[in-house]
């Protein structure tokens, strides 16, 4: 009851209360015209047609373009309406316009050209290949990395990196939430701040509603800390509260770089417990391509704000030489624009390519027919593909449709795993002992085409073989699902997950 009366929960609230007012007036307006409900209800029926033909002409994918057709169709007097309220334009607004790629092409130059891997075959060329032209993200040579399989081995190096800035420190996180693990950095962030040190943070205000008080950027700025919130959530129906920035990333002097799947919250360094053991991955950068996490996070600060800056101001004078930078380092990022499908592409191209293994980790399995088909061709082409999922959802409706594409992926040979401690927010792919990713992109639509993203791809690096590791070490704290699994499913237990798969790409 004590947690009910706090700001975040009072806010929560508040923008409930206004949205379900606009959903009663909308009630009354329908009901004052009843007398004319039938004239009403055939232009809505009209509206709804012509909307239907408009998505089915768009550029999105067929099942989101299915997902809702149907509704529409079916509910002509809400249907339409919803669409244009929750999903109806993949065209965000300014933080993610097309500015994003000329600025990328911009200020991305690296000495390092995707050619320079072809001792290592051509299809990691490709990949990186793909990632420089379409993204403008190119690979980078002089960097080391660093792979932490959970979120307690990665907090204390995080803390420890914090603690050496010198000139500025950046953070952009999906969700950021009062507590333990927020109260260590923010002291470091406070003392780094009246030392002179540059302390920015942007976070996701959806992805935070729950954890933090309206007025956390003013908080913030009581301590000499700057902070953007991105598209804050308004008391008002709207399709821009549909595209999230979902991107996990810091950066410390433009040297270090973090990324991964890891928030910053409690439950990613089990300092509590949400469904279970809460098992995340991040990946420590260090050297010349820390500057694609810089000029990712500066652009969104330029957008948000929008502000020109002098990126050059902060590039480094020069990269110290790093102990261990065999291989390349390539990170990437996406966009909801739908020219953009970056996340979705990549991913395509490593499952298609590998040729002994492909082992995934991933919080949810909500794919499309084209993802699909790619895990089913290399497991029938003898890829030894194996996907890791949680055993205790965070999500049930979408767990449920996660497990709905067991069954068709075991036929094709692929083989399946559950984490039995808990939930796995881990979101990794690794292939051949040769090229991985880690990064903040699910295996789902949302990830794939409605949110910003990013990650990064790694070829020939150590850490490729300890992400390679930490699957096989996880296997043992796993229960492998057969088809008698699936085959034991009820009959309305099926029904529910065929229709829930439908409309997977809405949830």
């Amino acid at each position: 009851m004590n947690r009910l009366h706090t700001p975040r929960f009072q806010r929560f609230f508040g923008l409930v209360f206004i949205i379900l007012l606009q959903l009663v007036a909308f009630a009354i307006v329908i009901d004052r015209f009843m007398s004319y409900f039938i004239y009403f209800y055939w232009i809505c029926v009209v509206i709804s047609l012509f909307v239907s033909i408009w998505i089915a002409s768009g550029k999105s994918k067929l099942p989101y373009k299915m997902a809702w057709i149907i509704p529409i169709l079916m509910f002509p007097l809400l249907g339409g309406l919803a669409f244009f309220l929750m999903g109806g334009s993949r065209n965000p607004s300014r933080p993610i316009s097309q500015h994003t790629r000329d600025a990328f092409q911009h200020q991305l130059i690296s000495f390092t050209h995707p050619t320079d891997l072809q001792p290592l075959g051509i299809d990691v060329v490709q990949q990186s290949q793909y990632l420089n032209n379409a993204a403008s993200c190119p690979p980078y040579s002089n960097t080391e990395t660093q792979y932490f399989p959970i979120g307690e081995a990665f907090f204390p190096v995080f803390l420890q990196e914090l603690s050496k800035a010198k000139k500025y420190i950046f953070l952009e996180y999906f969700i950021i939430s009062e507590g333990e693990m927020w109260s260590e950095i923010l002291e470091i962030l406070t003392e780094k701040a009246a030392q002179g040190v540059d302390v920015r943070v942007i976070y996701d205000d959806f992805g935070s509603l729950m954890s933090l008080p309206k007025s956390f950027p003013e908080d913030l700025g009581k301590l000499g800390i700057l902070c953007s919130v991105f598209q804050p959530v308004r008391p008002v129906l709207s399709v821009h509260q549909n595209n999230r920035d979902h991107r996990k990333l810091c950066v410390i002097d433009g040297i270090v770089g973090f990324t991964g799947g890891i928030n910053l919250a409690d439950e990613y360094i089990n300092q509590i417990e949400r469904f279970g053991y809460w098992k995340d991955s991040a990946l420590l950068m260090r050297g010349e391509a820390v500057w694609s996490l810089t000029v990712m996070f500066l652009h969104m600060w330029e957008s948000i704000r929008h502000a020109r800056i002098d990126y050059s101001r902060f590039r480094p004078e020069s990269f110290p030489p790093v102990a261990n930078s065999v291989g390349f380092v390539q990170p990437y990022f996406d966009t909801p624009l739908a020219t953009d499908t970056i996340c979705a592409d990549l991913h395509l191209q490593m499952f298609s390519k590998a040729k002994q293994y492909l082992y995934i980790t991933t919080p949810y399995l909500v794919i499309d027919d084209t993802i699909a088909s790619a895990l089913h061709i290399s497991a029938y082409s003898g890829v030894d593909v194996r996907i890791m999922t949680p055993h205790i959802p965070d999500k049930k409706m979408v767990f449920s449709v996660t497990q709905s594409h067991y069954e068709s992926l075991l036929r094709a040979g692929v083989r399946i795993y559950e984490f039995l401690p808990g939930f796995i927010h881990s979101k990794t792919v690794v292939a051949d002992d040769l090229y991985a990713s880690v990064g903040s992109c699910n295996l789902d639509y949302r990830s794939f085409y409605l949110q910003l993203e990013n990650g990064t791809w790694l070829c020939g690096t150590p850490s490729v073989l300890a992400i390679r590791d930490d699957f096989i070490s996880s296997l043992s704290f796993c229960k492998e699902i057969t088809l008698d699994d699936c085959q034991t499913i009820s009959l309305p237990k099926r029904i529910i997950r065929s229709v829930l798969r439908i409309f997977s790409p809405l949830l």
